[in-house]
């Protein structure tokens, strides 16, 4: 397996387009110093040791190192010895919603973006449990099957988008039933789903999917998203209208998300702009009866860092060496000499 140890240091890639700004600056700034002076070509006559292609090849040559060097600092590994642990905690299956009314804009940058910033802040708190995830829209499937790898885990978050799921709807009991049967535990005392929706519920009875759910012991936690008065939904920077031209509000619908956690013995909490709410339900599901799982994880990883560094000095010793004027000791080097023939008169 493939990883990051530390892929916050990846942002230091984003330094590449400032460095290209950088050389366009400086090459414009030069032409207009060699304008002030009179005609271009008069004064590539006058400097025939000066080498564009060189100053090209100089910037390229940075820019590729300080790509290396953001790749070496986020430190890249693989996995090369897979252990057996064992753990005991809670099977917790997130349920989200990637229906296009996540994409509305009354949480900052969205409903769904908020949320996807949560669960990854939840990911990186927790440490015994085993976590899946489930994506629905008007169909449900799973995009992480329950799993103590939590690397994967936000790595599969990333990628949630209303993309994933064609059919447009908002399922949630298909999503619910789909979460059910996703679980590994044959233990009813060590499972919760958490739901999170803005609760506009438009294809199945949810409320009776989530009775039969908790019947067999599994508590059901919900979230909902969006504020009563709602927004526009915001698809490629144009509002979403309806057959009549008009534009669409989506509003939080609480009622069913409220009855479904009640109905199961779970939690209600509204999410806000300062907390979605996961922290909340997460230190109620600790108080679960805990099972202990096992699981196969990478254990060691080798270090893969030393030959992107490597690539990377050199990369920086070559622009070094590389001059931006032609080399006139290369060009007055003769390597082949012609014999010269002597006459004897």
């Amino acid at each position: 397996m493939f990883r990051f140890a530390h892929p916050e240091y990846l942002y230091l890639l984003l330094a590449l387009p400032l460095l290209g700004l950088l050389y366009m600056y400086v090459v414009r700034r030069r032409a207009r110093q060699i304008a002030r002076f009179g005609d271009a070509d008069l004064f590539r006559l006058l400097t025939p040791e000066a080498s564009w292609p060189k100053i090209r090849a100089k910037y390229l040559l940075t820019a590729l190192a300080v790509a290396f060097l953001a790749l070496a600092a986020a430190r890249p590994q693989f996995g090369a010895k897979l252990k057996e642990t064992k753990k005991k905690g809670a099977e917790i299956i997130l349920v989200v919603d990637v229906s296009n009314s996540m994409l509305t804009e009354d949480f900052a940058p969205s409903r769904l973006e908020r949320t996807k910033y949560a669960i990854n802040r939840l990911i990186d708190k927790l440490s015994q449990d085993r976590i899946g995830l489930v994506v629905f829209a008007g169909d449900a499937f799973v995009q992480l099957p329950v799993t103590a790898d939590f690397v994967s885990a936000k790595n599969f978050v990333s990628q949630i988008s209303p993309d994933m799921i064609a059919r447009q709807g908002t399922a949630i009991g298909k999503a619910l039933a789909t979460a059910q049967r996703s679980f590994s535990s044959q233990s009813d005392k060590s499972r919760a789903i958490i739901l999170i929706s803005d609760g506009e519920n438009h294809e199945d009875d949810a409320v009776a999917v989530a009775d039969r759910i908790g019947q067999e012991g599994t508590v059901i936690h919900a979230i909902g998203i969006g504020t009563p008065e709602g927004a526009p939904i915001n698809i490629g920077g144009e509002m979403m209208k309806d057959e009549n031209g008009n534009i669409v509000v989506s509003k939080l619908d609480e009622t069913t998300l409220k009855q479904i956690a009640v109905n199961t013995g779970g939690s209600y909490v509204r999410a806000t702009n300062q907390s979605l709410g996961l922290e909340q339900i997460i230190k109620q599901i600790r108080g679960m009866e805990e099972k202990e799982f096992s699981s196969m994880v990478f254990d060691e990883y080798d270090e893969q860092f030393q030959y992107v560094l490597a690539l990377a000095l050199l990369l920086l010793l070559v622009e070094f060496l590389l001059l931006e004027r032609k080399n006139r000791w290369i060009a007055r080097m003769t390597l082949f000499h012609r014999e010269q023939t002597v006459q004897h008169k």
